[in-house]
This record gives C-alpha cells, sequence and structure tokens, in this order.
C-alpha cells in the first residue's frame, strides 16, 4: 500500500457489530476516574505550552484539547515533527529540505541530508546541578553534577579515539546500570560509533548470540556485581564472551566487585579516562545507528534492531519532555537493567535537562521497600517501574506513602505488562492521590511507547491515558477496519523516527518486513490487542498470539490474569489454549502459589467461581496445575507462547533460547511435565 494509509485504513472506526461475539470481564474498577488534571495544567505544563506554542506561531490552529492536537500529529507529520524538532531546538549541522518525502512503509527516511548528533543534546546542559545520580548495592552512591558528566563524557571520547574507535565502530557493554555505562553510551555516540549493551545477569550464550553478531571492535565490561546480599562474579562469563568476539580489540573493565585484576590484557576504566579532550560531537546523519537493542530471542536468535540517533532523539524529546512533563526540576528513574530498552529511555532524559536516577541490585532486598525508600532519598519526580512489580507491592499489602515522605512524586510510569484497575486503584491510595499515573505500553522496536500518558488528560482506572503524539494507533479488526469499543490488533497506519531503520544483517529488509509488514500490507502489525475507548484512552489486553479463543469467545491473557492472580494464595499464573478435537479446545492454568498455600479442592473452586463470574464459564480452565515458577524472559515477560509449543510436543530448544531466561528452570518444568 503505498503512501498514506488508505480510506480503509483511516482513524475513526465503527462500533462494535453483533456478530462480535466476545465477553466483557471488565472490572468493577475499570473506567472508575482517579484522577483529573487541574484547572491551569494547559499553562503549567510542557506538554499545554507546545500546543500553545504551536497556535501562537501559526503552525496550528488552536486546539481546545489533546485529542484535537493528536489528530493533527498523525495526519500532518512532516508539520508536527518538524516543529517538534524547532520547539525542542534541535541542533542539526546540516538541515534538510524536507521532513519526510514518503510517507511509504516500511521505507520511510526522516529528515534526508540532515546532520546531528544525539549526544550533544543529551550533553548541552552545564552547571553543578545533578545529572546522575546511582544507588547500588555494590557500592556506595554516585552524584555526578552536569559539569562532572560532560567531563567524563568527553575523556571517555578521547579514550575511544585513542583506541581507534570512530563513525561506525561497534561499542558492546556487559556492564550494569552504574554512571560508567551512561558515560560511555555518551562518549560512543558522540564519536559517531554504535552502542549496545546487555546486563551481567545475562548468561554467557544469551550475550554472544547478541552482540556477535554486530562484531564489536570494544567491550566494556565489569568484574561482579553484588544482586542483594549475593556476590555475583563474572570473570569466567567475561572470559567465555572475549572468546567468542574475534572482533574484539579491546576490553574496557570497570572493577566494580574487586580490583579488576583478574581481567587481562584490559584497559582500566581509569586509564580510559586518564586524558582530557575538549567535548565535541561528530555529526552523522538522521538515521546513523545509535544503537542496537535485542528482541527477546525466546526462539531463535534475537533480532538486532538498529535505532538512529534523529529518530530516537526526537521521540525520546516528545515522549520525556511533553508526555512525561519533564524538565530541568526533575529526576527521573525507571527501574531497568542495560539488557531491557526502558533503560535506554531513562538514559536521554538530561536532553530535556532532568536527571536521572539510576539503581543497580535486587529491587525486592531486603524488601520491596527498597526502591521506595530510593525514591524518597533522592527526590525522585516521575517514578517508574513494571506492572508486576506494583501488582507486588499491592499483594504484600504495601503502603509506602503511609511511611515515606513520596510528596516529590508527580507521576508514575507502569510497563512491561498490562496494569489492572486494581494496580491503578492502589497506586492512588498508597502511594499518592496528586500524581498522573502513566500506564504505557510500547515496545523494544521503537524505543519507546505508542500508547501513554498525557498531563492534559483524566486517569481512569485500567485505561492508558491516550495515544501518543505522532502515533498513529488504530486498532484494527481481522478485516483491517479500525475499530473503537472492541478489540483489535494494534497497528501503526503512519510511520514514525524511531520505527528501526534496520535490522542488522539485513541487506534487503526481508526480515524487517516479515516482522511487521506482512500481515496488513503497509501497516505496522505490533501484536498486541488493544481496545480503544470512545473517550480517546486505551486498553492493553496481552499478546495477540497467545488469545485465548472458547468457542468464539476470544480474550486476551491479561484480562485472565487479573482475575486469577488477584485471589489470596496465587502469586503468579500462565494460561493457554490448546486446539484439540474439541470444538472449545483445551484451556489449561498454571498458577504459582504464595509460600505456604497448597492447590486444594477449596482454592481450585474459588478459581473457577472468580473466572465464571468475572469472565465466562467457558473460561473456567479445563486443567489446573501448581508450578514452582512462571517462567518469563530477561525483560520480565510471559513465556506464553514457548510453553503452548511444549505442551503441544515441541523441544524446549525449538521454542526458546534457555540464555534468554530470567529462570531456565521454570520452562524446563514443562517440558519434564509433559514427559
Amino acid at each position: 500500500m503505498p503512501g498514506a494509509a488508505t480510506d480503509r485504513y483511516r482513524r475513526g472506526g465503527t462500533d462494535p457489530g453483533d456478530d462480535d461475539v466476545r465477553v466483557d470481564p471488565s472490572s468493577p474498577l475499570e473506567g472508575t476516574l482517579l484522577w483529573q488534571p487541574p484547572a491551569d495544567a494547559r499553562h503549567t505544563t510542557r506538554m499545554g505550552r507546545f500546543l500553545d506554542w504551536l497556535s501562537d506561531t501559526g503552525r496550528t490552529r488552536a486546539y481546545a484539547n489533546y485529542h484535537e492536537a493528536w489528530l493533527w500529529s498523525v495526519e500532518q507529520p512532516e508539520a508536527f515533527w518538524g516543529a517538534l524538532a524547532e520547539h525542542f531546538d534541535v541542533r542539526f549541522h546540516d538541515t534538510a529540505s524536507r521532513v519526510l518525502p514518503d510517507r511509504t512503509m516500511p521505507g520511510a527516511r526522516w529528515f534526508p541530508g540532515a546532520t546531528l548528533n544525539y549526544a550533544e543534546h543529551v550533553l548541552r546542559e552545564t552547571g553543578d546541578r545533578p545529572a546522575v545520580i546511582a544507588h547500588s548495592q555494590t557500592r556506595a552512591p554516585v552524584v555526578l553534577s552536569f559539569d562532572e558528566l560532560r567531563d567524563q563524557v568527553a575523556r571517555a571520547a578521547a579514550g575511544l579515539r585513542r583506541l581507534g574507535v570512530g563513525r561506525g565502530d561497534r561499542v558492546a557493554a556487559y556492564a550494569p546500570n552504574v554512571p560508567e555505562t551512561v558515560v560511555l553510551f555518551y562518549a560512543a555516540a558522540s564519536v559517531g560509533a554504535i552502542w549496545s549493551s546487555c546486563a551481567p545477569e545475562f548468561g554467557t550464550r544469551s550475550v554472544i548470540e547478541r552482540i556477535q553478531q554486530i562484531e564489536p571492535r570494544v567491550l566494556f565490561v565489569v568484574d561482579g556485581y553484588r544482586y542483594g546480599d549475593k556476590e555475583v562474579d563474572r570473570d569466567t562469563e567475561v572470559a567465555e564472551i572475549r572468546a567468542a568476539l574475534a572482533s574484539l580489540r579491546t576490553t574496557i573493565v570497570l572493577p566494580y566487585l574487586g580490583d579488576g585484576s583478574t581481567v587481562p590484557d584490559a584497559v582500566t576504566w581509569d586509564e580510559l579516562l586518564a586524558e582530557h579532550e575538549e567535548l565535541t560531537f561528530e555529526p552523522v546523519a538522521f538515521d546513523h545507528p545509535l544503537y542496537v537493542l535485542y528482541s527477546s530471542g525466546t526462539t531463535g536468535l534475537p533480532k538486532a534492531i538498529v535505532h538512529g540517533h534523529g529518530g530516537i532523539l526526537l521521540e525520546h524529546l516528545k515522549v520525556l519532555g511533553l508526555h512525561h512533563d519533564l524538565g530541568a526540576q526533575d529526576r527521573f528513574f525507571w527501574f531497568s537493567t542495560t539488557g531491557w530498552m526502558m533503560w535506554n529511555y531513562l538514559v536521554s532524559a538530561p536532553a530535556v535537562g532532568s536527571a536521572i536516577v539510576l539503581f543497580d541490585g535486587d529491587p525486592g532486598h531486603p524488601d520491596l521497600g527498597t526502591l521506595w525508600r530510593l525514591a524518597a532519598d533522592t527526590g525522585i519526580t516521575v517514578f517508574g517501574v513494571s506492572a508486576p512489580f506494583l501488582l507486588n507491592c499491592r499483594k504484600q499489602g504495601l503502603s509506602p506513602k503511609g511511611e515515606l515522605d513520596l510528596s516529590a512524586i508527580r507521576g508514575v510510569g507502569s510497563t512491561g505488562a498490562p496494569l489492572p484497575p486494581e494496580g491503578f486503584a492502589w497506586v492512588y491510595e498508597h502511594v499518592g492521590q496528586d500524581l498522573v499515573l502513566a500506564s504505557a505500553s510500547g515496545g523494544t522496536d521503537v524505543c519507546t511507547a505508542f500508547v501513554a500518558g498525557c498531563p492534559l488528560l483524566p486517569v481512569h482506572a485500567g485505561e492508558l491515558q491516550c495515544r501518543a503524539l505522532g502515533c498513529d494507533v488504530q486498532a484494527f479488526d481481522p478485516t483491517g477496519r479500525p475499530v473503537v469499543g472492541q478489540r483489535g490488533e494494534l497497528v501503526i497506519t503512519t510511520p514514525m523516527p524511531s520505527m528501526p531503520v534496520s535490522f542488522w544483517n539485513d541487506p534487503d529488509g526481508q526480515r524487517y518486513r516479515a516482522s511487521y509488514f506482512e500481515h496488513f500490507p503497509g501497516v505496522w502489525r505490533h501484536g498486541d490487542w488493544l481496545r480503544l475507548t470512545h473517550r480517546g484512552s486505551a486498553v492493553i489486553t496481552g499478546r495477540s498470539d497467545a488469545t485465548l479463543n472458547r468457542g468464539g469467545v476470544r480474550m486476551g491473557t491479561s484480562e485472565f490474569y487479573r482475575v486469577v492472580e488477584g485471589l489470596d494464595g496465587v502469586a503468579d499464573s500462565l494460561v493457554v489454549h490448546l486446539d484439540d478435537d474439541s470444538e472449545a479446545g483445551r484451556l489449561v492454568l498454571f498458577v504459582q502459589l504464595a509460600d505456604g498455600v497448597e492447590l486444594d479442592d477449596d482454592l481450585r473452586a474459588a478459581i473457577a467461581a472468580a473466572l465464571r463470574r468475572d469472565l465466562s464459564p467457558r473460561h473456567v480452565p479445563d486443567e489446573l496445575h501448581a508450578i514452582p515458577a512462571v517462567p518469563r524472559t530477561l525483560s520480565g515477560k510471559k513465556l506464553e507462547v514457548p510453553v503452548k509449543k511444549i505442551l503441544g510436543g515441541a523441544p524446549i530448544d525449538a521454542t526458546a533460547s534457555r540464555d534468554a531466561l530470567a529462570n531456565p528452570e521454570a520452562l524446563a518444568w514443562f517440558e519434564d511435565f509433559v514427559g
């Protein structure tokens, strides 16, 4: 489908038809109004001031509300993204004659001919105000001012140049979420090198499968780390990774756990930073690779997703500066490791003037109050975590605001999984009432959120506030019609700058096209179930490849988990639907029980009753089993599809790479279960 989406793919949508047989499993809380923006939000938030600036400068008419502005942003992408670049004073070394000459997907090129550098923008602040505040379970806290950050990046860049690193060379990291990793990333970007990182909890095979693809010249490592009260040595893993990288010329070691002397022939961190040179920035093309992120790798070799300087810069200026409302007085935190896209998202915040707060360690040690205490101690203003973390806090009866001063928090972010209405209610009752709870959904593929928060809009329980500016998000029915008020495939019908530049080693783009564009030609299909509400908010109900289809009643797995995991005694769960000779198929539920709880007849009856009442009689499982743990990826996602394949007879090695898993023994349990 050439150019812009045709009328068939236009926004708007239809009302649910009588032929759409589905259950409505809504929680009694779903849609409850929990927060409204103050009357002066249009004047006090960066989003509001941006919308007023658009009209004051004659770029648009005056929009009465966010949703009108969103519609303009996706119908006029050249005007929107060009205005955004001007509003945030993006520093182009060479300018482009057009913002987006051709909207065709895949293949749309943004700002052709323009040059810039991402690092020039994240490092343009100066002064002694904190830029990086880092807490760790391995060493004492570290604080870097903006001046100190710039000095360390200048020194690291000089060190990279001494090592012969320049435009297009790859710098890989096997390192934790600490200031040195941030410094080296910025330094690599400043010289035009390409960054890629894996967290040190990744197994050797998982790291090699990822970074071996990009043939790095430099590898940055640590000798080990502490996770809670456990000391984790990484000397053996580092040696195996180095041996597998034929392209490797230099290893840089940070003596994080010990003295680092056990990594032979390595340059120490202090040696890398030994000489100071002026901080400079290599001008690169708008789509020059900034970093390579990886898919989860649960089935086969992880896809190496290439993101560009300009696309990431523009997208993060928008989402962090406008949707999160971050500015110079803020301290931004998101719990992440360096192996998850949320780390890349976090470390862009200095581009909008915000300080970043890093944490390296076990968020559950010594208890689930650790991150809340971090927020109180460091004055975090926007606090981001995963939905499972918030649900675990609720399950354990935490009430952080009753024990800590969390008055600085004005925004809570949630991602990684759908947050059910009960999770929303817990945040407003036990964290704070005067804050924006921004439940968001996006992906590594775009390194941002498609549907996100907005300081100009109310928060309703269980709903993501809005489709983000510039994100032409639609819910498609199976025929490619946009629908509102019913579930559909989450698609993007207009290009975004942060869509991948390419996949690594995919010269003809075949793997890239197959990943997103084969189902609906010319339209990005993301693989999530989405329901858009008539007020403009959104509900994500799980992965579309893990749908529960019982006799024509289709449901996302998140709706199922909300019911099951809300019961006392159930700590976690995983459900799969298996096709067999029967009309309805076989629904199999696995539950991870709380400590000291048994799956007895009473609990079985309680689970069945809750599902019958809150979902439908068709969704009472045919089988119910207790498991030691729910298998998850390293970024915390449940492995529904691999489990389904194993139960269907596939060998475990054909369904998932064990080193890509947080708990591979949990997946092995299912192989033993099948026998």
